[in-house]
């Protein structure tokens, strides 16, 4: 078997996709990052070599997500991109002639605005934690409730009650006030939807123009109960697409497809990389008053990667160079 491999590196979760030289998805792997990225990269790839047939070559890799500089250097990237472009190209591979595109992710969200297959505008939001994977979560724990039955128990509503959205500690105090007033379960946490979904338009989508295709992605997709008040506030069908919580990775793989086409080699390093010895550092350089903080990455004892620094003295140097003052 032959393909490109995506990986998509964040706060919350590390996803890594396996997409087939013929344009189908073969494997998707979710994992938790807790806080360890390269250590759930190397999970990752242990898993997929697993999964896949043996003697399956891998074209090229593409990495995005917080964690795309990291982990591009630890596998060897042949494409780093930002989550705006990988989304936006997951979405029109999957969804051809999307135009609006709402993700919600563990913690933070981003809306993409796309016209004729092209981004025209997106906005991000990683200051608030309402409405984020995260808070749902946290809330799903508080009500004694798993978070994968949040959205099953509030299409059971009858009579959604109103809660504040605009803020993560708010709208807990309104969740709390209603369970006390005696509301139900369903209704609560399908008035904790509209809320969240509230916020989400007022403030990431604010004089964003959305049209359908309307494409929702992202962990939070999963919840029906998110979905259903997506679509009541918009008035619109909100598609939500396979594969909706590893699209990142799905869009990396694509766009690593398109580097390795330009390039015609790829820079992966193999499933080896799986059970090298990674340690990473960082260190003030005192050579200029701006005192860098440079971040160094080691492989089996030898620098492969520093950055931070604005002059270049340390990005730019060879691997293995010995730090001088």
């Amino acid at each position: 078997m032959i393909g490109y491999l995506g990986i998509d590196v964040g706060s919350v979760s590390t996803n890594l996709v396996f997409f087939g030289d013929c344009g189908v998805i073969r494997e998707s792997i979710y994992l938790r990052t807790r806080g360890k990225p390269i250590e759930t990269v190397q999970k990752g790839l242990k898993e997929l070599k697993t999964s896949l047939p043996p003697g399956t070559k891998i074209r090229g890799v593409g990495t995005t997500g917080s964690g795309r500089h990291l982990t591009g250097v630890i596998v060897g990237a042949d494409a780093v991109k930002n989550e705006i472009t990988a989304h936006a190209v997951a979405s029109s591979q999957l969804v051809p002639g999307v135009q609006s595109i709402l993700e919600i992710g563990g913690q933070d969200s981003k809306i993409i605005i796309l016209r004729n297959g092209v981004v025209s505008d997106f906005a991000m939001n990683t200051v608030c934690a309402a409405g984020t994977g995260s808070f749902l979560e946290q809330q799903a724990g508080r009500l004694g409730i798993p978070i994968e039955k949040f959205g099953e128990i509030a299409l059971q509503a009858r009579s959604p009650v109103r809660i504040a959205g605009r803020c993560a500690v708010f709208a807990e105090s309104d969740m709390i006030h209603k369970q006390q007033m005696g509301c139900s379960l369903p209704d609560i946490l399908a008035g904790l939807c509209d809320a969240l979904v509230r916020n989400y338009l007022n403030n990431v989508g604010k004089g964003k123009e959305i049209l359908p295709p309307v494409v929702f992605q992202g962990g939070v997709a999963a919840n029906a109960g998110m979905v259903r008040a997506f679509e009541k506030a918009l008035d619109m069908k909100v598609h939500v697409p396979p594969y909706f919580n590893v699209m990142g990775a799905v869009g990396a793989a694509l766009l690593a497809r398109e580097a390795v086409a330009r390039k015609g080699i790829s820079r992966f390093k193999g499933f080896e990389v799986a059970e090298m010895d990674y340690q990473t550092g960082s260190f003030e350089c005192s050579g200029c008053p701006n005192l860098c903080e440079v971040v160094e990455v080691t492989e089996n004892g030898m620098v492969i990667a520093r950055w931070g620094d604005r002059c270049g003295k340390w990005s730019n140097a060879v691997r293995g160079e010995e730090k001088i003052s």
